[in-house]
């Protein structure tokens, strides 16, 4: 009963409405303390898990990837994938992967947190891809490499680290597990376009942090596929 409690409070939509905590003890800023409530044995099967199944979707989703491939490079909108340094397990950065569906011109004003539609110059394919967050299966390989799983924070670039960290440090606690294709904060927080938003995503990750099991990634996993296929946008 008191597991089903943990679960329940981690998936409970009512997640969204966590107090944004701004004053904290030096120890819990610490990056060295652990609040990972995941144990070695279980962070183990969830690094065996993501490698069997990044491997198992890249064979999948090949014809896809050559579909999605062929299809942007005949289309000649700019390179066909798009690649960018976020920063992820221990602080460390790595070079993430997507699709491109959008233009470069996007940031020619300085990084954004959501592109303005407007200025995306994106074609009805990319958009597609973008919708469907089709566009993120490259980073099957960020999973494989172990440079991302399949749960866990969406990586940030250091630029709008740094914008949180002006608020908290807090940001620091993000650093001891390893990013996600998907989590409970993208799930219920959706695309963050303002501070407010990326802090109250901080600390539902902070809080998943806190309560993270291999039952709780199963149930983040399988409601990111239902979203996925219902076109639930997220």
């Amino acid at each position: 009963m008191q597991r089903n409690n943990k679960d329940n409070t981690i998936i409970n939509k009512t997640k969204l409405s966590y107090t944004i905590q701004t004053r904290l003890t030096q120890e819990e800023m610490d990056i060295s303390t652990n609040i990972d409530a995941m144990g070695r044995l279980q962070r183990s099967l969830k690094r065996a898990f993501d490698i069997i199944s990044s491997l198992i979707g890249f064979i999948i989703c090949s014809p896809l990837f050559i579909i999605i491939i062929l299809l942007l490079t005949y289309q000649n909108n700019g390179s066909v994938f798009f690649k960018q340094v976020r920063i992820g397990y221990k602080g460390k950065p790595f070079t993430i992967y997507k699709f491109r569906t959008m233009s470069s011109i996007v940031e020619e004003e300085g990084p954004q947190l959501v592109a303005n539609s407007d200025r995306t110059n994106s074609t009805r394919l990319e958009l597609f891809l973008r919708d469907h967050h089709l566009d993120e299966l490259p980073q099957l390989w960020n999973v494989l490499c172990g440079d991302m799983s399949f749960v866990g924070p969406r990586p940030e670039r250091q630029y709008f680290i740094d914008k949180i960290q002006k608020h908290t440090d807090r940001y620091n606690l993000i650093y001891q597990m390893r990013p996600g294709l998907t989590s409970e904060a993208t799930l219920y927080n959706g695309y963050t376009d303002t501070m407010e938003k990326m802090l109250r995503r901080m600390e539902m990750d902070i809080r998943y942090l806190q309560h993270r099991s291999l039952w709780v990634d199963f149930i983040i996993v399988v409601k990111t596929i239902l979203n996925i296929i219902t076109g639930k946008k997220f």
